[in-house]
């Protein structure tokens, strides 16, 4: 484990992981994305919108990764979650986190992408008030996991979230609700946010952690089917009607409007029950690292 007499070299190593981490996220899609993205193609018809957009797509991503250049122009909010082992110092991995993300920066792995709300200042090394964004968890585990999700600003602007009931929908507090929350957010996207995308959904929390939980969904396989299975039902129900409203890429019309739609659950308050709706562009940069502790140490 990290100590407070930690040497200079294993400062450089955890530097070096993650300096590769955010390279490998911002340059390279998740197998599982891709062959989504593939499949999704092949179910369009030739000569259409949405198999020129899905064709443009995965020249993209082929080019992206031989080229080792970003997917997309904007590289999107960092945001790390890091699962650690119980009494880990951490401040030593967040200073090793933010150096990364200044030299991914300059390299240009990462676009100049923070902006001071106030006064409208860019920040040229990315690192400001809540950027990065570090998410902390604690628990019984011998190794450091460290994840990173890429989120672009134009999926983020769409991501949405509903309190239940909702008269407009006729969505009750149940999960029948949650189903129509989902269309709604999908049919009123239209394709916005660079479609086919993947939604990430929190149901119950507050708004606060709603939306950092349905952030999380995020990070699940497009392969992976939630362990509860009124969830993993409503899941692949939810899914099969999305992509039946003709939406498609882009909003160009087509059979493929989501690549995936992952739903979680929060205890919540009885006063309130909030469906959050997280969703991800066709561009879902997420990658992992696993370091021993004994690397550490």
């Amino acid at each position: 484990m990290i100590t407070k007499n930690r040497d200079l070299n294993i400062l450089n190593m955890l530097e070096e992981e993650i300096y590769n981490l955010i390279k490998k996220c911002s340059t390279d899609l998740p197998e599982d994305v891709e062959n989504a993205l593939i499949i999704a193609s092949k179910q369009e018809e030739e000569n259409s919108p949405s198999k020129w957009v899905l064709d443009g797509i995965l020249e993209n991503i082929k080019i992206s990764r031989e080229q080792e250049t970003p997917l997309c122009q904007d590289t999107g909010t960092l945001l790390f979650f890091l699962d650690l082992p119980d009494g880990t110092p951490v401040i030593a991995i967040e200073n090793a986190i933010k150096n990364a993300v200044v030299k991914a920066t300059k390299d240009g792995f990462l676009r100049q992408n923070t902006i001071e709300s106030v006064s409208g200042e860019s920040i040229a090394s990315n690192i400001s008030v809540g950027a990065p964004y570090i998410n902390l968890e604690f628990s019984d585990r011998k190794d450091v996991c460290i994840r990173l999700m890429l989120k672009g600003g134009g999926c983020e602007n769409v991501s949405t979230q509903y309190s239940l009931p909702n008269a407009e929908l006729s969505a009750g507090r149940d999960l029948d609700g949650v189903r129509k929350c989902i269309l709604d957010a999908a049919y009123k996207a239209q394709g916005m946010g660079c479609s086919p995308s993947i939604f990430g959904v929190n149901i119950g929390g507050d708004r606060g952690s709603g939306y950092v939980n349905s952030k999380k969904q995020l990070l699940r396989s497009l392969n992976d089917m939630s362990q509860n299975h009124e969830i993993s039902d409503l899941e692949k129900q939810t899914l099969k009607e999305v992509n039946m409203l003709n939406i498609g890429p882009m909003g160009l019309s087509g059979k493929t409007t989501l690549l995936g739609l992952k739903i979680g659950d929060s205890s919540r308050l009885p006063a309130s029950y909030f469906v959050t709706i997280s969703m991800m562009c066709w561009a879902c940069r997420r990658a992992e690292i696993l370091i021993e502790t004994k690397e550490c140490s």
